[in-house]
């Protein structure tokens, strides 16, 4: 439903997305997963056709992309990162003038509308000014914008950023149901836990470049860290000391944090007791399966919140 071919953007002499490429097919849900400023949202406004590539294409449904006037852009629905609502109007004059500026009309603009505050979940608030609605409702009517020309393939740019659980919980649903009518969707999002709830395939993105892609469970299966380990620490350990232990795949500090990967959830013994002879205290540790946050260490050594 939608290919990304070898894309390329520099804006100046800095180059912020390098030969990106990936398949989005319909009924599936692509994660593109990075860091902020890994080059998600200049893909996305590639894919879009708000920026003309430097290098490769853009193709729907097997077509190639081309122009602001193209067609083919109507195939896809865009959810912006930014709030892109006139928020003195109601939720439903929202959505009608967006249905207009689509060409929809009459019976048509009101089942659309009717159907997108329904799958947003705000039927009931539908007459309300907008501008007293919570962060999170405006995200779900900032989702609903997107869906009133019923689009093939749908964007999600950080969809979440700022919203309370329940929110994030109810767009979390929406999407599922999205997926089950058999839409396309790209989700971009710098939050692991998001991409593994939602997400059948996975682009992992770090300075511009693609690091991995593939299914979550074939990335997860390929990983040689199979469990992470979490500490606070008060002291000064040896990191050297600690990356030389049998089974310590990586290890990142940030001030009393450490993040310690390993290869067997037995070698967090190994850790303490190190951590022990140095005469550091260890006063907080928790233990994890092997995580998307754990690819991201092992493939660029550092954590995915830098």
């Amino acid at each position: 439903m939608l290919s990304a071919e070898g894309l390329c953007k520099s804006f100046g002499k800095r180059r912020v997305v390098d030969d990106v490429s990936f398949r989005l097919t319909p009924g599936q849900t692509l994660g593109l997963l990075g860091p902020n400023g890994a080059g998600k949202s200049t893909t996305v406004a590639m894919i879009c056709g708000l920026l003309p590539p430097d290098a490769g294409r853009v193709l729907v449904a097997g077509e190639p992309l081309v122009g602001d006037a193209d067609p083919r852009k109507r195939r896809i629905g865009l959810v912006p990162q930014e709030l892109a609502l006139y928020e003195p109007l109601s939720a439903r004059a929202n959505l009608e003038t967006f249905a207009s500026l689509y060409g929809l009309a009459g019976a048509t603009r009101r089942e659309r509308v009717d159907a997108a505050l329904a799958v947003a979940g705000l039927a009931e608030r539908a007459g309300d000014v907008v501008a007293s609605y919570s962060g999170g409702m405006k995200r779900r009517l900032n989702i609903a914008c997107a869906l009133l020309h019923e689009p093939d393939v749908l964007i999600f740019d950080e969809p979440t950023v700022g919203v309370d659980p329940q929110s994030r919980n109810a767009i979390f649903d929406a999407l599922q149901r999205l997926q089950g009518q058999g839409r396309a969707l790209l989700y971009t999002t710098h939050y692991m836990e998001e991409a593994e709830r939602l997400c059948e395939r996975v682009v992992i993105m770090d300075q511009g470049r693609v690091l991995a892609a593939d299914r979550l469970e074939a990335l997860l299966a390929g990983m040689k860290m199979a469990a992470m380990l979490e500490l606070r620490v008060q002291g000064e350990p040896d990191e050297s000391a600690l990356r030389a232990l049998v089974g310590v795949l990586s290890l990142e500090r940030e001030a009393e944090r450490l993040t310690v990967g390993l290869a067997h959830l037995d070698d967090a013994g190994a850790v303490l007791q190190s951590l022990k002879t140095q005469g550091v205290t260890v006063q907080q540790f928790s233990s994890a399966r092997a995580s998307l946050e754990g690819l991201f260490l092992e493939l660029t050594g550092r954590s995915l919140r830098d």
